[in-house]
């Protein structure tokens, strides 16, 4: 049996791309809002975090 088969079993298989590809463009537009809002000093200090004070 081909794995097309179980999916068509699946009753309202359907609507599992719709809400995954929603809960993406959410978590996308949220996360794209907070990098605009951040503090730019949290965000120039986490930058320099894997290189310490050695430069």
């Amino acid at each position: 049996m081909k794995f097309i088969n179980y999916l068509q079993s699946i009753t309202g298989v359907g609507i599992f791309p719709l809400v995954s590809l929603v809960i993406f463009f959410l978590f996308f537009s949220a996360l794209s809002l907070w990098a605009f809002r951040a503090d730019k000093g949290y965000i120039r200090t986490m930058k320099q975090i894997p290189f310490g004070e050695q430069e």
